[in-house]
């Protein structure tokens, strides 16, 4: 299944981790950065790992969002919640994919002497937080292989950088984060695989937050991160091809498949060619991995 809605969870809240179950989410992303003080850093590996432990499988892939690999929590997080076997990693603040390499070899090292399969833990970065990182995403062209999704991030690249905020006098996105954005879409697909969006901070804004996420979907991405229970199913429904989508595309399969040696065809008034059947193939095989 690729995940189209991922949300946060922080990893010290042994009652908000008990609601990640109901929340219809895809994946979860049980935090112990941003949304876990210092402090609690200690309990919220004991919690992470024990609901690791415990969790249904079946419900949603579990993710856990380590702290930057340069700083002091970072190893502590690894070694206190891989016992639990998550199905992979958000790494924050990746400055270059050489960081996601880094935590492979972390991770290698860490799966052997737990005994879990080795390469089976993911790598998810968050590829546009730093400066520096924006100017490097063209080395997950050849990504590791543990890499299975790339997001970016509007709200740290912006302090990163000593920005205002990181929209204009609309609300829209203003240049640096819309090149943020796209240079992270561009480099999800030239690496092949899921491009996730970035957080829609305003969790009381069902309005905003489903024309973001039909936004996002239309111009590649393939799921989305939250914030809030409340956003999740928002978010699947806008990452969920309709059952007109569905017999669209399955209808320009048909049609090419039935004529093998054309390169453009007609359907519904329209001239069709490769491309169109790609698409189409995306939103079939899309929908019947939900």
């Amino acid at each position: 299944m690729m995940p189209r809605s991922w949300l946060f969870v922080p990893g010290d809240s042994e009652k908000k981790l008990g609601k990640g179950p109901g929340t219809g989410a895809d994946a979860l992303i049980i935090d112990l950065e941003d949304s876990v003080a210092k402090s609690r850093r200690p309990i919220g590996r004991e919690l992470t790992c024990e609901y690791l432990r415990a969790a249904d499988r079946s419900l949603s892939k579990l993710y856990v969002r380590i702290n930057p690999l340069d700083s002091d929590d970072a190893l502590f997080d690894l070694a206190g919640i891989i016992a639990g076997k998550p199905d992979g990693l958000i790494l924050p603040k990746a400055e270059t994919a050489a960081d996601a390499n880094r935590l492979s070899y972390y991770l290698d090292a860490l799966e052997v002497a737990n005994g879990i399969e080795l390469g089976s833990t993911k790598i998810f970065p968050i590829a546009t937080e730093t400066p520096g990182a924006m100017l490097t995403l063209d080395g997950y062209r050849n990504p590791n292989p543990r890499i299975s999704a790339l997001s970016w991030g509007a709200e740290d690249l912006s302090a990163a950088i000593g920005a205002s905020t990181n929209q204009d006098e609309h609300g829209n996105l203003s240049a640096p984060y819309i090149l943020a954005r796209s240079l992270c879409l561009m480099a999800a697909h030239a690496a092949g695989v899921q491009a996730v969006d970035t957080v829609y901070t305003n969790f009381r804004d069902d309005d905003g937050l489903r024309q973001s996420s039909v936004q996002a979907r239309r111009d590649g991405f393939s799921g989305k991160i939250a914030i809030h229970p409340n956003q999740v199913a928002t978010i699947n429904d806008a990452f969920t091809p309709s059952a007109q989508e569905i017999e669209h595309a399955q209808a320009v399969i048909d049609l090419f498949a039935a004529n093998p040696d054309a390169g453009t065809l007609s359907l519904d008034g329209k001239m069709l060619d490769k491309p169109h059947l790609t698409q189409a193939e995306r939103v079939v095989a899309f929908a019947k991995h939900q």
